[in-house]
């Protein structure tokens, strides 16, 4: 008996007014980094940050709201919220999905939420695929969350500008089953828990907890614990596991092969990598859009991405959307999705 198709019926978005350019980092490292090495190294000329209602959980469910509106889907008609928002968010220990719940009028509903960082997109799009195939009761999945990570970074700590880039925002994804366009094809996600410690928020938790000393510092503590390991092991495995990844996802997807992506929807990261690996891939620039506008949205890049691809014209009818992920801890993920329905 053949699998029922699981499709994308549509996305939605929330990005922020507020924005901080290449200008107000280099001032917020006290210019240790130029307005120009932002701009060429970094790759970031200016990214959306929260405003003051833009918290973790409202973001999730203005993109959801937006995915319903481009849609028109009834939202009683939704099974199931995965929500993939960062934990970082306006109440501790609420469940995020059951907020968004409520605010969408999905009463027919039950939701979880979901972490794995960056990847926490490519990971929600293949549990939710397997879902829809395995259990006849669940015919649709909203997928939705809000990210503003960037809140614990601390400019004057060199250590971490990989992630001066992060930003704030919000996307959505609805998938079907038994639709026959968007079709969600092959995932494949690895990860390394020796990386599981190297990165994270160092204080706040139950190790290193608030104190009255402590609490300014512990809010922009977001840090490399081990900074020597990290790049070491990454140096060993990040680059060969991503494009295991890659080509994995497309084996699943149909014995596909790296000639076969039309779109590479990627997340933000240095412009240097970036060129590095869309040459490495074979493909184009016009076959992906740089996020030097937005900077790093967390898992949110793959939403924003297949939307400029889709609002720039350069995602077809037919085409083969591969959306590739990274997170810390250490996670990598490819999803791939044939756009439209194939001639």
């Amino acid at each position: 008996m053949s699998k029922p198709s699981v499709g994308i019926l549509g996305y939605g978005l929330y990005i922020p007014q507020p924005r901080m350019t290449a200008k107000d980092i280099s001032l917020a490292t006290d210019g240790v980094w130029a307005e120009k090495a932002v701009i060429e190294k970094l790759g970031i000329k200016k990214k959306p940050i929260p405003g003051p209602d833009d918290g973790t959980q409202e973001m999730g469910y203005l993109a959801a709201k937006d995915a319903l509106e481009r849609t028109g889907l009834d939202p009683k008609e939704i099974d199931v919220i995965i929500c993939i928002g960062e934990e970082w968010k306006e109440y501790p220990l609420t469940t995020s999905a059951l907020y968004i719940q409520d605010k969408i009028g999905a009463i027919n509903a039950w939701g979880i939420d979901v972490a794995n960082r960056c990847c926490t997109t490519c990971a929600a799009i293949k549990i939710a695929k397997d879902m829809l195939i395995a259990d006849e009761e669940i015919d649709t999945i909203l997928i939705t969350g809000g990210y503003r990570n960037g809140d614990f970074i601390d400019y004057t700590d060199s250590g971490v500008s990989m992630m001066f880039n992060l930003g704030a925002g919000g996307g959505a994804l609805i998938l079907k089953k038994g639709i026959d366009y968007n079709l969600v094809l092959g995932t494949h996600i690895m990860a390394d828990g020796t990386l599981a410690r190297d990165a994270g928020v160092e204080i706040g938790g139950t190790i290193n907890p608030f104190t009255p000393d402590n609490i300014e510092e512990g809010y922009k503590s977001l840090r490399i614990f081990n900074g020597q390991h990290m790049k070491e092991r990454l140096g060993e495995v990040s680059i060969k596991n991503w494009y295991h990844c890659i080509d994995e996802s497309l084996r699943k997807s149909g014995n596909l092969t790296r000639k076969d992506i039309g779109y590479l929807a990627i997340l933000h990261f240095k412009r240097s990598q970036h060129d590095l690996m869309i040459a490495e891939l074979g493909l184009e620039q016009n076959q992906t859009v740089y996020l030097e506008d937005y900077g790093h949205l967390g898992q949110i890049d793959q939403i924003l991405s297949l939307a400029l691809g889709l609002e720039q014209g350069l995602i077809k009818n037919g085409t083969l959307v591969t959306m590739i992920a990274a997170g810390i801890g250490y996670v990598w993920a490819s999803t791939c999705i044939r756009w439209g329905i194939k001639n």
